[in-house]
């Protein structure tokens, strides 16, 4: 089965630098000062309005969850100012007209010793230290996604002492910032809280395949306003950061605002947009492919272990040979 993802004309993303002073003019900064690889596209893209910056006298406050520490907390209530980097681009332009943005942000941060905040996946980006300037090849693993960890109140057991994760099935991880990249966000529904590790790593490695994937599409199909993609994804180890052996997994079409049907108790729901009945999917659910017999965290636990043959199977949609 195919799943049809539509690919918008542009797509806009946001950076936030909060500061306590400002004491020069942001338009004198942001291109010219930006140093390094990033300079020259952030030159042009303000030169043509895909990059533009806005200076708001006032302090900055979340407008959805946010995954702040402590300090970076106490360093927001400081702040009187903050700075909106915004960048415009069509899909193709992924992910250098994001990376562009998002240096000048780095730079403007460590000029005025600002907090740089990236509001869709609720989190600060470091700015010191080795990672002072934005890396020059793209990772996804490089502050690009965040992870929405979430338990049902009804859980069938506490996450702070898990009973027995074969029953337990309170736990939801979805990503956050997938929509970047024109692609839905994922999510695991279902798995023991015990699982939390386990569940992440999983959905990191699919995410990585995904986004390869789809940035290869939209850089050879500029002029595309669709993209179909297979709900059976098969995991090779070249996509896993320290190898293991293949397995699959079964993406599937997801509204987070109803999540499973039939489960007991509430979760707070994750917004991934876009509005209900928009015909656009926002979220797949990943999951076992057809074939695994056994329960969902078992799966997830085989997932993580090299060499558990249960996990190479076939492609359902491959014919069949004769014996």
């Amino acid at each position: 089965m195919k799943i049809s993802l539509a690919l918008p004309s542009t797509l806009t993303s946001l950076f936030i630098v909060a500061m306590e002073h400002l004491m020069f003019d942001v338009e004198s900064f942001v291109p010219w000062r930006i140093g390094g690889p990033y300079k020259k596209a952030a030159i042009s893209a303000t030169s043509t309005g895909a990059l533009t910056v806005t200076h708001h006298p006032t302090p900055w406050r979340p407008a959805g969850v946010a995954t702040f520490t402590d300090e970076e907390r106490r360093h927001l209530r400081r702040t009187k100012h903050h700075v909106i980097l915004s960048t415009t681009a069509p899909p193709h332009d992924l992910p250098a007209s994001v990376q562009a943005a998002r240096a000048a942000a780095r730079a403007l941060a460590r000029e005025c010793d600002g907090l740089l905040i990236d509001p869709l996946t609720g989190s600060t980006i470091l700015t010191c230290g080795r990672c002072a300037g934005e890396p020059t090849g793209f990772r996804l693993n490089d502050d690009w996604l965040a992870w929405d960890v979430q338990v049902h109140d009804a859980a069938t057991c506490p996450p702070w002492d898990p009973a027995d994760t074969g029953v337990c099935d309170c736990l939801r991880v979805t990503s956050r910032g997938l929509r970047r990249f024109a692609l839905p966000e994922i999510t695991l529904d279902g798995a023991a809280c015990a699982h939390n590790l386990c569940a992440t790593n999983l959905l990191r490695t699919v995410a990585n395949r995904l986004i390869t994937d789809h940035l290869a599409y939209v850089t050879t199909h500029p002029e595309a306003a669709e993209r179909k993609i297979d709900d059976f994804l098969q995991i090779q180890p070249s996509d896993q950061p320290d190898g293991g052996r293949p397995f699959a997994v079964q993406l599937t079409p997801y509204d987070t605002d109803q999540g499973e049907l039939g489960r007991a108790g509430s979760i707070r729901r994750l917004k991934v947009g876009p509005a209900p009945g928009t015909g656009q999917v926002a979220c797949l659910k990943v999951g076992p492919p057809p074939g695994f017999s056994g329960s969902l965290n078992e799966w997830l636990c085989a997932t993580q272990k090299a060499g558990h043959a249960t996990l190479t199977l076939i492609d359902p949609q491959a014919p069949a040979l004769a014996a």
